[in-house]
């Protein structure tokens, strides 16, 4: 009996590595993951992400390294250490002849849970997931954000520590993707949630903790600000009402460009935006400015990918 309160990681992969053929997808990936939250595999398509997700899942044999799933390692021990994982793959794997209610009780034999406690977790993941109106239901006639429900239940049926969801809002329309990111964040409350993704919005709205892939090697581990703040913040937004001629602006130490935005609001390029905070502040009350708003522009995350992406071919 594994003890779920032991400093066990939930998940650890070592120095994990695959290839097809000659050509290797993943290589040396390690990293490891202490307690619930949400964490986003994040990578372009073809970055090594999807090969990752499938060995961590079990659905694809590594060529060298470790998965331990709460301290089991997945390839010498799968069917106990896939009692520990759940998973969405991108396309749900429905049977669409059957209902709702079957096919939860169908996804719960595979998983060997005993038969006495079957009952119990269908209608507990039919609860949760939002669908018990819909348990008789055939799922070919359910809609997409449904079948996207029915398949998230199935993924956590057999009450996993560690799920993994392939891009889990694919294809819904918006009020379907705030309501699958809403039943997954529920979800993340009690147990460990991968979310693989090539979509920087959906990290953005979802994850905690990011891990990126690039050319099949990690290039980044850390929470969200930390990946935000990879690339600095290269502008200043500031708004005043006796705004100065752009030549004293461009004056000041580490500005390197100013853009009108209006004739009141400026964005104000810059070598160290930390620096030239309090210098615009103090110009602003010594000059008369009128100040009415400072702010650091952030580096969106699509910026933050690509510089990211360009330190890692520099590397």
């Amino acid at each position: 009996m594994i003890d779920k309160n032991q400093e066990t990681p939930i998940v650890k992969v070592v120095n994990l590595s695959h290839r097809y053929s000659l050509q290797w997808a993943i290589k040396d990936i390690s990293f490891e993951v202490g307690k619930n939250g949400i964490y986003g595999l994040l990578g372009a398509n073809g970055a090594g992400k999807s090969t990752t997700m499938n060995i961590m899942c079990g659905v694809l044999n590594q060529t060298s390294g470790d998965i331990f799933i709460r301290g089991i390692n997945l390839a010498e021990d799968p069917i106990v250490a896939k009692k520990h994982i759940g998973f969405l793959p991108q396309q749900p794997p429905l049977l669409h002849e059957l209902t709702v209610e079957e096919y939860l009780i169908h996804t719960a034999n595979l998983r060997l849970m005993p038969a006495n406690e079957i009952g119990e977790a269908v209608n507990d993941v039919l609860e949760k997931c939002g669908i018990s109106h819909f348990r008789k239901r055939l799922l070919k006639n359910l809609s997409g954000g449904y079948q996207q429900r029915v398949g998230i239940a199935q993924a956590i049926i057999h009450q996993p520590d560690f799920v993994v969801f392939d891009e889990p809002t694919n294809g819904l329309d918006p009020n379907q993707i705030l309501e699958v990111r809403h039943l997954i964040r529920e979800i993340a409350k009690e147990r460990t949630v991968v979310l693989c993704t090539h979509i920087l919005q959906e990290v953005q709205a979802l994850c905690d903790h990011i891990w990126m892939i690039h050319d099949g090697r990690l290039i980044f581990s850390g929470t969200l600000h930390e990946f935000d703040s990879q690339v600095a913040p290269q502008s200043i937004l500031m708004s005043i009402t006796s705004p100065p001629a752009i030549e004293e602006l461009l004056a000041l130490p580490h500005v390197i460009d100013i853009e009108a935005l209006s004739t009141v609001r400026f964005r104000i390029k810059s070598d160290n935006t930390r620096e030239l905070t309090p210098i615009l502040v103090s110009k602003s009350v010594s000059e008369q400015w009128n100040l009415i708003e400072i702010t650091t522009e952030k580096s969106s995350l699509e910026n933050v990918f690509a510089e990211l992406t360009k330190k890692k071919k520099k590397a």
